[in-house]
């Protein structure tokens, strides 16, 4: 997004719903438009998978519709998290053993873990695949899935963790060992780095006592 972007209609209704919450009300008063301008802006922009329909408030008439971003219009900000944690692990990789640097990725993947446990417990009715797939849409990775004999292959179009992934294969491990703790069953992450990092993490079936 350049310049100009922001400087446009959409780009300003994305950066006032980065502060707050607003209606149409009041997306048409801060931007001096009308109505009906606005309703078509976000009419593009929900297209587009950037805006959200995300409650209601009351109106004089009838209740007025609310708006936010989606996880998508967020990764819009780029943020430097991933740069840091890249070269905290290039630290770590030179002072620590390969099996030692493993141990630090999965106790920081168990100690992740409790904080997406509501995320699975919020969606008991849906089935595994589903409650995987949003731990790794809560992580920043947008997945699909594929099965075969059982098993589950979760694929995400593209890494939220590519700024430190590439050379760094314990950031997967670390996102397995959440995975596994949530879903309490056996994860195994299988992500490519070459030529650009993908995400590829295999869901074993749950045991069941018959």
């Amino acid at each position: 997004m350049d310049e100009r972007f922001w400087a446009s209609t959409k780009g300003r209704i994305i950066l006032m719903l980065l502060r707050e919450r607003r209606t149409v009300n009041e997306l048409a008063e801060a931007l001096s438009l009308t109505d009906n301008a606005v309703r078509a802006q976000l009419t593009t922009l929900e297209r587009d998978g950037l805006v959200q329909q995300s409650g209601s408030r009351p109106g004089k008439r009838k209740p007025n519709v609310v708006y936010d971003l989606t996880p998508k219009a967020e990764r819009l900000f780029p943020k430097v998290y991933g740069l840091l944690l890249r070269h905290l692990l290039d630290v770590l990789k030179e002072r620590l053993t390969g099996k030692k640097l493993e141990e630090v990725a999965r106790t920081v993947g168990h100690r992740l873990a409790p904080l997406y446990r509501p995320i699975v417990q919020a969606s008991q009715s849906k089935g595994q695949v589903e409650q995987a797939i949003a731990i790794l849409r809560e992580l920043g990775g947008f997945c699909d899935h594929h099965e075969a004999d059982g098993t589950v292959l979760l694929r995400c179009f593209e890494c939220p963790f590519a700024e430190a992934v590439v050379g760094h294969p314990e950031v997967c491990l670390l996102v397995e060992t959440v995975m596994a703790d949530v879903l309490g069953v056996p994860v195994h992450q299988r992500c490519e780095a070459e030529p650009s990092p993908q995400c590829r993490f295999e869901i074993e079936p749950a045991v069941t006592n018959d």
